[in-house]
């Protein structure tokens, strides 16, 4: 994936990132005619997320490592969400405890209750942000509280791919929601697929950003033992069970690490019992998470489907680990096979198990698939992802400036609009 600046016929800079997997560049104009638009030099960003920020998921470190970014860049960014504990960041406004929910083969932390609903709204009041960012708009809780109230302009990012409950559910009685995002983004084609599919619409496909040097960890060395390392939430999706079937055929010299919890692991850790060279790590630190991608010999990414974009396998590739992962589309859009990942089919016990060995077992081939996944990470970096999201908010607030009032208010905003703290003001 290669960034890339021009401007236009019209003198307006325009914004390409390329994919290798993605031949379909996405482009973001911003108009600099005088529209009465002034570009402030911080902007005030709520990012809602939907899911607890204190349970470990590939949205909720989207979410954090994009605020962080956009702070580093000078703008007040906060995050709305709900945490079940003390917030992970001093700039995360808790919404409350989540509730587990069944969704695409997993269990989403959500917060769909009315307490949560009512703090959103008294937190994005309170705040009276510029523009709201909204991580997947229409799962149940705070983004869709944030929909129907329309308190700011908004863009949408969705992640998931695969087919989720609440589209299935809703989809009748949402697509006029939608309707209220002034940009939708998908972080990947599957995601957007998945979305127009029950919403319509028109989606700017961006990739996930990765803090890449957060994992490089030098003075951390390599696992002088074979050592497999496998992170995530365990779900039957997530291909748990096809790894360690692939492991029993691997020599007993060999290490795996499994840095999971969720349902019916116990399962497993029964089944798996006599098997000493498996350590059962449950639910690790991001840091532990990161010292360990730095330690093992290979990380191992086995999911079986509805993976919408490989943001594992880039955290394991910014920290130098090679790796071994299902050749699924949503993995494909960052890995390619032998380049920079090896890659085998979903649910291939036997195809993983080669995999694995020829990977730790060929120094040759290890080495450059780590110096690959190197490069690879480089290009999704959070600052040009913030860069490109920054451009895209001043595109909204600029349409909000020239087309004021063509938006109409909520019944509930229009009922209280003295108490309002939000004033559109752009000079």
């Amino acid at each position: 994936m290669n960034p890339t600046n021009e401007s236009d016929k019209n003198g307006r800079t325009v914004y390409q990132v390329n994919s290798v997997t993605n031949p379909h560049p996405v482009s973001h104009s911003v108009s600099h005619h005088d529209s009465g638009y002034v570009r402030k030099k911080m902007l005030r960003i709520g990012l809602i997320c939907p899911y607890s920020l204190t349970i470990p998921g590939g949205v909720q470190s989207q979410v954090l490592g994009l605020a962080r970014e956009l702070r580093r860049m000078g703008h007040e960014a906060r995050v709305l969400g709900p945490c079940d504990g003390p917030p992970p960041e001093p700039f995360v406004t808790p919404l409350g405890n989540s509730l587990p929910t069944a969704a695409n083969g997993s269990t989403a932390p959500l917060a769909p209750d009315p307490s949560a609903a009512l703090r959103t709204i008294r937190a994005i009041n309170d705040e009276a942000f510029d523009i709201l960012h909204l991580h997947e708009p229409i799962a149940p809780g705070p983004t869709v509280t944030a929909l129907l109230l329309r308190l700011a302009p908004m863009v949408g990012t969705f992640h998931a791919a695969g087919d989720i409950v609440w589209y299935r559910r809703l989809s009748k009685g949402v697509n006029w929601l939608a309707n209220h995002l002034e940009v939708r983004v998908a972080v990947s084609p599957q995601a957007r697929e998945l979305a127009q599919r029950y919403l319509g619409g028109d989606y700017e496909v961006l990739f996930n950003g990765i803090e890449s040097d957060l994992y490089l960890r030098p003075e951390v060395p390599r696992s002088k033992q074979n050592t497999i390392f496998f992170c995530g939430r365990h779900e039957p999706r997530k291909g748990l069970a096809v790894l360690l079937e692939a492991f029993k055929k691997l020599p007993d010299d060999t290490q795996l690490w499994i840095a999971s919890d969720g349902q019916d692991i116990g399962v497993l850790k029964a089944k798996y019992a006599d098997d000493q060279r498996i350590s059962w790590l449950g639910r690790i630190s991001d840091d532990e998470k990161i010292n360990r991608l730095a330690q093992c010999s290979v990380f191992c990414a086995p999911s079986l489907f509805s993976e919408s974009f490989g943001i594992v396998v880039l955290e394991a590739m910014a920290a130098g680990a090679p790796v071994v992962a299902s050749s699924l589309e949503g993995y494909r859009n960052v890995a390619t096979h032998e380049l920079n990942a090896w890659l085998v089919e979903p649910g291939d016990t036997s195809g993983l198990t080669e995999g694995l060995a020829r990977v730790m077992n060929d120094k040759r081939l290890s080495e450059r698939l780590r110096q690959g996944g190197l490069i690879r990470a480089n290009e999704f970096s959070m600052r040009r992802l913030a860069e490109i999201y920054v451009e895209i908010y001043h595109r909204v607030l600029e349409r909000e400036k020239h087309l004021a009032g063509s938006q109409p208010k909520s019944g509930f905003v229009k009922l209280f609009a003295d108490r309002l703290l939000r004033k559109p003001d752009h000079v």
